[in-house]
């Protein structure tokens, strides 16, 4: 008899699944068939971006799924539906800006999936100082950077590009630039050894596409060492922050030079923004041809000095006139406050203004400088000019020491409004210039406000307190000499800091920082154009001299970013050198400024190179930049003498 066992072994799951598989005492060898392995990795890189609407975005997965990953996203297109593992598809945004997600799904497991977002930004570029023409710093054209994402986690230096000398003008950036039959994101720095160049805004490591050194043969850049002062040191170049033409592809900017004899120069250099070659006319001498009729020079004609003016103020550029202004070294007389318009193609001087050119019994100077820490005069609607002119002569005629000035573009330059504060005299003989502060135009405001047209600046104030004023346009308010309160403004009040900055104002809020105080945010009553002057919110941190003036980025209306820099440590107590200590880039929630999101000294990584003073950070395309003097002391002592440094979303 025989037996069939179905039984055999010992592991009693297995044999039963033989038994299913292959029958009960069957004579063929039983198979086993493992179930295929589900994908159980996929990482996509990079995992937030931010790009320009007019550019693309290669996005890859890594997944070990062999069949691959099925590309999906919220808006725009993709080169393909599907791609393998470490295959990049290429990210086509739509012409509108926002925030996209990109998403990768294994094709055997769609539980398992990876995405990207994208901010795309359709923001013109940053041509000027403080971003625009009336100088309130915003970028509303924002989308990368947020509340939610700038922290040490997600945030942080991306990369530097060095440069031959200290930054003190603002970077400015370009998106788009064709350089060389390919379009690039393109930041612009100029240095104090009268060097330009053009970096890429994103590649890291840093990526140069062009330098250029503008001092011609037999001449250097500048020196401290020619000024009896140690307002700025060592070198003395470019100073003022340059101003692009976006749509003829032109940098212009002014160059200090000098002789071996220790004659200077300064010049305007009209730059191809796609390879630093110098524009037809370029460059235009700045020298003694440039006069006004005065008697403050012991003649009857007042002559600017390449030497002794300083050219501290941002450029601007308005209806084709390069403007140009200057001030002083230090406060070393003799020097004037000059303003020069300078047609955009041909670089001929087509407009000047002198802001008090005319001597005053008893006092032994002019004066009057356009310097305002390094901001550029704000303009309205029609063209005016707004600037503040720091200490000097007063007459409410032709001088115009610490006041506010209305130009008009029109024909040349002429004086056609101005507010001067009662206590000129007293702010004259202390020191205390209106001027130490930039000015800012306000949007206009309903026709049912009690001001439709407003404008804000600041300055050093009485005792050195601080004080903001807040003017009508239409009617600046003049000189009201005598008591306090007798100045016929909209609004003016005491800030018990300091102010050599510029404020930034966004939907209506003001915020501004002074010489040892926080940043502090004022709101602005649209029915009545004052200010409260009880601030809505404040930061916790407070920075010393020169304070900062701070740039301000959202999404619109929403997702509003403070970034400031803290550039105490600049290397010099204006009267002697010091060591210079690093810049310190900062972040706070423009919704509540006691919330800090974010600064560079969080992470010893994220440190900023060495500070200069009156810096103003520049945001764009998801990417902060600042101008730093690199690692060296103050006194050329380092290793790079000035660097850009880039802060950004870490992409993976």
């Amino acid at each position: 008899m025989t037996r069939t066992w179905c039984l055999t072994s010992t592991g009693v799951f297995l044999s039963l699944l033989l038994l299913l598989l292959n029958g009960c005492g069957s004579s063929s060898s039983p198979t086993l068939q493992s179930a295929p392995r589900q994908p159980r990795s996929l990482t996509i890189a990079p995992l937030r971006a931010a790009i320009t609407v007019n550019r693309t975005l290669s996005v890859t997965v890594t997944t070990d799924d062999p069949s691959g990953v099925i590309w999906t996203t919220t808006g725009g297109t993709l080169s393909a539906p599907t791609s393998a593992s470490g295959t990049a598809v290429i990210y086509t945004p739509t012409s509108t800006a926002g925030v996209y997600t990109i998403t990768a799904t294994s094709v055997t497991n769609s539980s398992l999936s990876a995405s990207t977002t994208v901010a795309v930004t359709d923001l013109a570029g940053v041509f000027t100082y403080h971003n625009n023409l009336v100088r309130d710093g915003t970028n509303q054209q924002e989308y990368a950077l947020t509340p939610a994402n700038v922290n040490a986690t997600t945030f942080g230096k991306l990369f530097s590009c060095p440069v031959d000398g200290a930054i003190y003008a603002q970077p400015l950036w370009v998106p788009d630039l064709n350089i060389g039959g390919s379009k690039h994101n393109v930041i612009i720095a100029a240095s104090m050894r009268d060097s330009v160049y053009a970096f890429d805004a994103d590649a890291s490591p840093c990526v140069t596409y062009w330098n250029k050194t503008l001092i011609p043969p037999g001449e250097t850049y500048g020196s401290q060492l020619d000024f009896g002062t140690y307002d700025i040191i060592p070198d003395i170049g470019i100073l003022g922050t340059p101003v692009i033409d976006g749509a003829t592809g032109t940098i212009y900017l002014v160059t200090k030079s000098k002789t071996g004899a220790g004659t200077y120069h300064q010049r305007l250099h009209a730059l191809n923004l796609a390879d630093g070659s110098e524009r037809t006319n370029s460059p235009a001498e700045i020298d003694n041809s440039v006069t006004v009729p005065g008697t403050c020079a012991g003649s009857s004609t007042v002559a600017f000095d390449p030497k002794k003016e300083n050219q501290r103020s941002a450029l601007a550029l308005v209806n084709g006139v390069v403007y140009v202004a200057w001030a002083s070294h230090g406060d070393e007389d003799p020097y004037f406050g000059w303003v020069a318009g300078y047609d955009a193609s041909r670089l001929n001087r087509v407009a000047v203004y002198n802001t008090a050119p005319n001597a005053l019994t008893g006092f032994a100077y002019c004066r009057a400088g356009i310097w305002m820490s390094g901001a550029a005069p704000a303009f309205d609607s029609s063209n005016n000019m707004y600037l503040i002119t720091g200490n000097g002569l007063f007459d409410g005629i032709s001088d115009f020491g610490d006041s506010f000035l209305k130009l008009s573009t029109v024909s040349g330059l002429s004086r056609i409004d101005s507010f001067t504060p009662y206590d000129q005299a007293d702010l004259d003989r202390g020191d205390m210039d209106v001027g130490s502060g930039g000015a800012v135009v306000l949007v206009d405001l309903p026709a049912t406000a009690a001001v439709q047209h407003l404008m804000v600046g600041g300055g050093k104030g009485e005792g050195f307190a601080g004080k903001l004023y807040v003017l009508n346009r239409d009617a600046l308010g003049g000189y009201q000499q005598g008591t306090a309160g007798g100045d016929s403004v909209v609004q003016e009040f005491s800030f018990n800091y300091s102010i050599f900055s510029t404020p930034a104002i966004w939907q209506n809020t003001l915020y501004v920082n002074g010489v040892g105080g926080p940043l502090e945010a004022f709101a602005l009553n649209t029915a009545t154009g004052r200010f409260n002057t009880t601030p809505v919110s404040q930061s916790v941190a407070t920075l010393g001299f020169p304070g900062a003036t701070p740039s301000l980025s959202s999404s619109g209306t929403t997702n509003g970013i403070v970034w400031l820099i803290d550039s105490n440590k600049f290397g010099t107590t204006n009267s002697a050198v010091r060591p210079a200590g690093p810049a310190v880039l900062h972040a706070f929630d423009a919704a509540n400024l006691a919330t800090e999101l974010w600064n560079s000294s969080m992470v010893a990584a994220d440190q900023a190179g060495n500070a200069v003073k009156f810096t103003v950070p520049t945001v764009a395309n998801g990417r902060v930049y600042i101008g730093t003097r690199g690692n060296d002391d103050s006194w050329n002592g380092g290793t790079t003498l000035g660097e850009i440094d880039v802060y950004g979303l870490k992409p993976n």
